[in-house]
């Protein structure tokens, strides 16, 4: 059985630890998000700053365009628009 991961707009979040990958691997392109601060509310951890990559899949160490964003919702909407322009080239 083909393991589920969670998924915004149709695409896979997969964390490891600070960061967290957004889109297919076996496309051209992913996002990469790395959490660089956070803060603890009640039992709850925060994001608050957060570094957005646009990579290549195939070659994760250099990244096509970079921005930090504070909290993970303005992160996570800059991605997305990313992610969906590089894949319709």
């Amino acid at each position: 059985m083909a393991e589920k991961f969670l998924e915004y707009k149709g695409r896979p979040l997969v964390r490891s630890g600070n960061v967290i990958y957004y889109g297919n691997m076996n496309e051209e392109f992913v996002v990469r998000f790395t959490v660089l601060d956070s803060s603890d509310v009640g039992d709850i951890k925060l994001s608050k700053n957060i570094k957005i990559e646009l990579v290549k899949s195939a070659e994760r160490d250099n990244a096509t365009k970079t921005s930090e964003k504070n909290g993970f919702f303005e992160a996570m909407d800059l991605g997305y628009v990313w992610l969906d322009r590089a894949l319709k080239k």
